[in-house]
């Protein structure tokens, strides 16, 4: 499968904008994070693109999260390793996260919604507008980002990055994609 059909699957499987969007940043941290690790960032960018394929359908019942949407992705005839990365991106499964990608997918995912958090809080609602350092002092304030959980985004140092690394990486990505996030 390639992006273009990717898009496609994701536009008829998700009818949340900002969830599309959240889907456009994690691609966009995961390629990146392949970049930097000497991965196949096309693999990669799947594997971000489309690992929350069925949150329409089990946003209900978070027991069901990411185990649908990897059968479907199997179903597809997509890779078993991006497959797989995608099914345990849910840390509810208990399944261990056994490749770099499943590591990266893991922590990417709520990264993604800190630094879109962080943007959103400046006056200029810009990605542009923040930085590393402001992403750790904000990173360290319970009272932000709630629905972003620290230890998932800590688990970055499983790929062996410092979370100053890990979000210069995440935030380089997504300000790459700013328009297409409008942000």
């Amino acid at each position: 499968m390639n992006r273009e059909e990717a898009l496609a699957l994701l536009k008829k499987n998700l009818t949340n904008k900002n969830l599309f969007n959240h889907s456009l940043a994690v691609e966009a941290v995961m390629r990146r994070l392949a970049k930097h690790f000497g991965q196949d960032v096309e693999v990669w960018g799947l594997a971000g693109l489309l690992h929350d394929i069925d949150y329409d359908r089990t946003k209900d019942d978070p027991e069901k999260h990411s185990l649908e949407g990897a059968e479907l992705l199997a179903e597809l005839g997509l890779s078993e390793e991006i497959v797989y990365a995608v099914k345990v991106h849910n840390s509810r499964h208990g399944l261990p996260r056994l490749s770099l990608m499943d590591k990266a997918l893991f922590a990417t995912d709520p990264l993604t919604g800190m630094i879109v958090a962080g943007a959103l809080i400046r006056p200029e609602k810009k990605l542009a507008a923040i930085d590393v350092p402001f992403l750790i002092n904000r990173f360290h304030e319970k009272s932000f980002a709630r629905g972003a959980n620290r230890e998932t985004i800590k688990a970055c140092s499983e790929m062996g990055l410092s979370l100053e690394e890990f979000l210069g990486l995440g935030l380089e990505a997504m300000q790459g994609i700013a328009a297409e996030l409008k942000l």
